[in-house]
């Protein structure tokens, strides 16, 4: 668990004129395990299921007391923006979340 994440909500945000615009919120700051899409035997599973054809590359963190990731938060870590595809505890233990996620690229970050 070595990478620094951010856990994003997008929401909209009036500035001083009164023009809504979607802003970035920091839900948490913690700290992650990354693994990045190969040719594994596990990616291959993943992989395989058509829904997460679009994955990348995979979080797992501590459980966030009062928090529950879902796939309309976003994650940032230092190598880019990344949008949630699925997450779910891990063996139903309520101590770590895995994230699947794909990476935006362009203008959408």
């Amino acid at each position: 668990m070595s990478t620094p994440i951010n856990i994003i909500s997008t929401e909209p945000v009036k500035d001083a004129e009164g023009f809504v615009t979607k802003g970035d919120r920091i839900l948490a700051s913690v700290r992650a395990y990354k693994e990045v899409r190969n040719t594994s035997a596990k990616w291959e599973r993943i992989i395989g299921n058509a829904a997460f054809a679009s994955v990348t590359v995979m979080f797992r963190f501590r459980k966030i007391p009062g928090l529950t990731v879902t796939a309309s938060h976003f994650i940032s870590d230092g190598d880019g923006r990344y949008n949630i595809v699925s997450a779910e505890d891990v063996r139903g233990r309520g101590m770590y979340v895995e994230v699947l996620a794909e990476r935006l690229e362009g203008s959408v970050m």
